[in-house]
């Protein structure tokens, strides 16, 4: 398990993979653990330090973690503004746009090529793990940015 990098101000671009091995399983299952011991969906390798376009992703809902290895975004449909955390802007919450539903071109572990589609909270989850591997940075994207109380109060009100 890594420590969760503060990344305010420090978005880089990642560098693609290009080898497959077990260096890049660790880092997958280095990724998995770290993210598994948070409340969050996703993690991105840049959030453990390492400047990599690799990213782990765990819905909670009976799948295994999804792995994103160079992913590229193919397409996308809709818009939608919702609310957002972020595991390394600790304290910093806020409305953000993106895209309803998403094409997206990854690799696996492997290096296999895969496709996936994704809506509403799964394609929100996966964009904004992309926006780490390409430097964008979460407190950028933000609309009306609220108070950890007022978030939390939302989500309540959501569930």
């Amino acid at each position: 398990m890594r420590t969760i990098q503060q990344l305010s101000g420090k978005e880089n671009r990642c560098q693609d993979v290009e080898v497959f091995d077990e260096t890049l399983h660790e880092l997958i299952e280095r990724l998995t653990r770290t993210l598994h011991a948070t409340d969050g969906v996703g993690l991105s390798a840049p959030q453990i330090g390492v400047n990599k376009k690799v990213t782990v992703l765990d819905f909670q809902d009976g799948r295994e973690p999804l792995e994103l290895i160079n992913p590229v975004l193919v397409r996308y449909f809709g818009e939608a503004t919702e609310m957002e955390g972020c595991l390394s802007y600790r304290g910093i919450y806020g409305e953000v746009t993106r895209p309803e539903a998403i094409q997206v071109e990854a690799q696996d572990r492997n290096g296999d090529v895969f496709e996936i589609t994704a809506e509403s909270f799964e394609a929100r989850a996966i964009l904004h793990e992309m926006d780490h591997l390409v430097g964008v940075p979460f407190e950028k994207k933000l609309k009306n940015r609220v108070t950890e109380e007022q978030f939390d109060a939302l989500e309540e009100d959501m569930n």
